[in-house]
């Protein structure tokens, strides 16, 4: 990074931008996380960007585009006042999650059967989005979706049927 007017520039506008971040945000620490993370993407394109006319308004974009996207994910969650007493469980991924057996099972499967699995039922993708991941077609995901599931079913014991044994 070059650092020909870079610092000036921070030193100058800093407190400005941070008012900015204050006006977006209307929280002093999401507007000093703003700041912090525009400057340091102003730092990294600085050579390009100090040519520009006005350096502050890129900044400025960058920060209007960071506070959009904060607040996309942010509003993805809900809040709520009272926090609840426990939270949710889903018992069979609770079972499964605690199933040693289950992953060792998975562990001897092949490397592709292992990793179309994982994303299917664990992550929760696509056959799609499996295919485009590992570079296959939608056939090749559900083939070998269908062979892991096969000797999943051939080599795992599951902990409640082993307990009845």
């Amino acid at each position: 990074m070059e650092a020909d007017g870079f610092e000036t520039f921070v030193r100058s506008r800093s407190a400005a931008l941070l008012r900015y971040g204050y006006v977006l945000s209307g929280n002093a620490h999401d507007a000093a996380d703003l700041t912090q993370e525009a400057l340091a993407r102003l730092g990294a394109s600085w050579s390009r960007v100090r040519h520009k006319a006005d350096p502050e308004s890129y900044v400025r974009t960058t920060m209007a585009r960071l506070h959009i996207s904060w607040w996309r994910r942010a509003r993805r969650e809900r809040i709520v006042d009272d926090v609840p007493e426990k939270g949710y469980t889903d018992a069979a991924l609770e079972r499964a999650d605690g199933d040693a057996g289950l992953w060792r099972a998975l562990g001897h499967l092949p490397p592709r059967q292992r990793a179309v699995l994982v994303l299917r039922y664990y992550e929760q993708l696509t056959d799609e989005e499996i295919g485009a991941l590992l570079g296959v077609s939608r056939v090749t995901v559900r083939s070998q979706a269908a062979r892991g599931l096969d000797k999943l079913r051939q080599n795992w014991i599951p902990v409640a049927r082993a307990a009845r044994s």
